[in-house]
């Protein structure tokens, strides 16, 4: 479905709605994943996620926004968003997109302590759960693996960095094209087309002709 661009430029900064629900039963997914990642007993995953909240955000709604210190990781159930960053001229330019289940923050800015440039704005309904910095330095203090488990995003984190600067400056736009299906499966469908361009760093023209090209 086509969406205007109007539509998609104002991005709210509404009071996110908290749920509670029994820990096991919205924990389902986190606990699967951080599981994948670390060897961890149920009672340390008790204790960790016991720390943490289901949380919801509406379609356009702001998880993050620029010029506040990022408290809290996320981790998407189910929905998308998108993080960007404006420039002096007040231009939008879509940097990343996370889908179910990813954690997201601004990561440097949350380590670091410092204000984010960033907003991270949900492209579509979502379902989280919020990870306080009180329960990440939890994990770092009584996991026996909550270093590896922070080390391992972190990772992720660089290659992903690393990733973006290969695709600006080594890749053309076509390979470019060729790969963010690969990055963000079911992009396509998900996004609206002006942000997928801006995320490649090519006109909507550009990339309609792209489109075009693999059909």
């Amino acid at each position: 479905m086509f969406i205007k661009y109007h539509r998609w430029q104002k991005i709210k900064h509404s009071t996110k709605s908290i749920v509670s629900l029994p820990t096991n039963f919205i924990m389902k997914q986190i606990r699967a994943a951080i599981k994948q990642m670390i060897s961890i007993t149920e009672e340390e995953l008790d204790q960790l996620l016991a720390q943490c909240y289901k949380v919801n955000f509406k379609r356009l709604q702001a998880l993050s926004v620029p010029g506040e210190i990022p408290q809290t990781v996320y981790f998407i159930n189910s929905g998308a968003l998108r993080v960007v960053i404006t420039d002096k001229q007040g231009v939008e330019h879509t940097v990343y997109f996370a889908m179910e289940n990813q954690f997201i923050a601004d990561y440097a800015s949350y380590i670091l302590q410092q204000p984010s440039l960033y907003t991270l704005q949900a492209l579509k309904d979502i379902d989280a759960v919020a990870m306080p910095r009180a329960a990440v330095d939890w994990g770092y203090k009584n996991l026996k693996e909550g270093e590896k488990l922070g080390r391992l995003i972190a990772e992720y984190y660089f290659i992903y960095q690393d990733n973006r600067i290969k695709n600006e400056y080594a890749r053309t736009p076509k390979e470019r094209y060729d790969s963010i299906t690969q990055i963000f499966p079911d992009i396509h469908n998900l996004v609206p087309q002006h942000m997928i361009a801006s995320y490649l760093g090519i006109t909507p023209v550009h990339l309609s002709r792209l489109k075009k090209s693999k059909i």
